[in-house]
């Protein structure tokens, strides 16, 4: 029997459901309370519902919530979850404290299309996307596990997937996190990071509840992004950075750009300049994120000194920029070290690689 999930809804859609079962509307936020706030994953411990509602809940409904199958704790602190999902797949989640806020890096697919020739997750293919649930549902137990359902946290939409890939049930899900009856998540505290699927990114524009953007952005010519991203071969950076010119944006608000440093790929002085002059005029700032290498991963991170001069190079032509610290590398936690589900296959970094040297 396809029971209704409990994980699935909205706060609306929960009322729905509670009002097809004859009950009081305000038992819905309760249930929310419980599941967000709580973490729980099923209805017998909510204390404040009738023995009899939780019995004929326990029978009409369903709650799926991502288990917890291992975690690794880094010596600096991170730690990385791997969840096991309703059909047995395994997504990787990272908790990072002290950043200064606690930060949760959450995952939106099993996998990842996108391809990127730095990145494990890229390796693996998509396998599926994850439920509005699913996203959610890892927060939901990282907030209890961590005990910081009381607490302000942030949440990078930058692990395992392409948020914007998986347009509607990550958009679904913010909102699920957003209530204030759950767990109140304001856009303030969370960030989506994106290749730049430009109609999707045009959708976001449009959304009412719109996170912080973080647009991946890893080369300053469409020659090298091809490369690099053989997902992004259907665009430009003339029309994704024109897209990035119209999203909306508050006071005092800038739209980042990640840009993963790969030694003697994209990190000379002519790109740093190039970078400097595509986003000029644009409120941006630039993360630099030094390779984090791995094995299957065919390019090499730049020296300090190099990261250095490139920063102090985008500064000089009027760029904020910042150097994105690596946390978590002895446990494979580092941005674009997530692989599960059996490791690489013959990989897309390898081709890139192999095309860069052939040019």
């Amino acid at each position: 029997m396809n029971l209704p999930d409990l994980a699935e809804l909205e706060l609306p859609e929960l009322e729905s459901l509670v009002a097809t079962l004859g009950v009081e509307p305000f038992r819905a936020r309760q249930i929310y309370r419980w599941l967000y706030r709580r973490g729980l994953d099923g209805v017998a411990d909510m204390t404040n519902l009738s023995v009899a509602l939780r019995q004929r809940l326990q029978t009409e409904v369903r709650c799926s919530t991502p288990r917890v199958a291992h975690q690794e704790r880094s010596t600096d602190g991170t730690r990385k979850f791997l969840f096991e999902l309703r059909d047995g797949k395994t997504v990787e989640s990272v908790f990072i404290p002290d950043t200064p806020a606690m930060t949760f890096c959450i995952s939106t697919q099993v996998g990842c299309a996108m391809q990127c020739g730095f990145c494990l997750t890229g390796q693996m293919g998509l396998s599926r996307h994850l439920s509005a649930g699913e996203v959610a549902g890892q927060v939901r137990v990282l907030a209890r596990e961590l005990d910081l359902s009381e607490r302000k946290f942030n949440i990078v939409l930058m692990g395992m997937g392409e948020p914007l890939h998986n347009y509607d049930a990550t958009m679904k899900a913010l909102r699920m996190l957003a209530a204030p009856e759950g767990l109140g998540l304001t856009p303030r505290r969370v960030t989506l990071s994106t290749v730049g699927l430009i109609p999707a990114l045009k959708r976001l524009a449009a959304e009412s509840w719109v996170p912080n953007l973080a647009v991946s952005l890893h080369a300053t010519t469409d020659e090298l992004r091809h490369t690099l991203i053989p997902t992004s071969r259907t665009q430009r950076l003339e029309d994704l950075l024109a897209a990035c010119r119209q999203f909306p944006l508050k006071h005092r608000e800038r739209i980042t750009f990640e840009y993963v440093l790969l030694d003697g790929v994209n990190d000379l002085d002519a790109d740093a300049r190039r970078l400097a002059r595509l986003l000029a005029g644009l409120p941006a700032k630039v993360n630099l994120i030094p390779l984090n290498p791995a094995p299957g991963i065919p390019f090499a991170r730049p020296s300090d000194a190099r990261v250095d001069r490139f920063a102090a190079s985008l500064a000089r032509g009027g760029i904020r920029v910042s150097v994105r610290k690596s946390r978590g590398q002895d446990i494979r936690a580092a941005c674009g070290q997530l692989i599960v589900e059996g490791g690489p296959r013959e990989s897309a970094g390898q081709r890139a690689a192999a095309r860069l040297s052939e040019a």
